[in-house]
């Protein structure tokens, strides 16, 4: 398994333009969230010791990400499970309108028509093009981001820029 720092820097290789970074502020919370909100439309409940418990493939997926996200960084997991609570919560609100699908279908397009836009102005092709882990890592880069911003884990940052600027050189040496 490829470390945290690895990771980030490759995703962080593509996203360099200020512009395409802004697109995924928007872009990938709202992918997630369309994810979350048809992730949430099927309920499950199961009997355990006497008790009904109900759990959506939502909670299910998440709870796997964010293994993943424990087992690569403890400070930003614990971000990441900040914005997740809140993901489901919010998809939850949403999931039981009748209109619920259409919302999360709609949000998903509109996610990644912002995504792609934001490419454009990268002039690189989306992370995921290359490591379908790109689509994990996605939302953890921009937790990172926000710790960036805060004046987080500076430690972080300073390790994967330099790989990232690397690995952007040799993305442009290949063209």
């Amino acid at each position: 398994m490829k470390t945290v720092e690895e990771q980030l820097s490759s995703y962080k290789s593509v996203h360099f333009n200020k512009f395409n970074i802004k697109t995924h502020f928007v872009g990938v919370p709202l992918i997630v969230w369309a994810i979350t909100v048809l992730l949430s439309l099927n309920t499950f409940t199961v009997e355990l010791a006497g008790k009904t418990i109900s759990f959506t493939p939502a909670i299910i997926f998440f709870t796997l990400a964010m293994f993943y996200y424990l087992k690569l960084h403890l400070k930003l997991a614990l971000g990441m499970l900040c914005y997740v609570v809140v993901n489901i919560y919010l998809a939850s609100l949403v999931s039981a309108m009748e209109s619920a699908l259409w919302i999360g279908i709609i949000g998903f397009i509109i996610g990644w028509i912002i995504q792609f836009i934001g490419h454009i102005y990268e002039k690189a092709k989306p992370a995921f093009f290359d490591d379908i882990m790109g689509l994990a890592i996605g939302p953890l880069f921009l937790m990172a981001e926000v710790y960036f911003m805060l004046g987080f884990e500076k430690n972080l940052e300073k390790s994967i820029t330099p790989m990232a600027i690397e690995k952007r050189r040799l993305i442009e040496r290949a063209k």
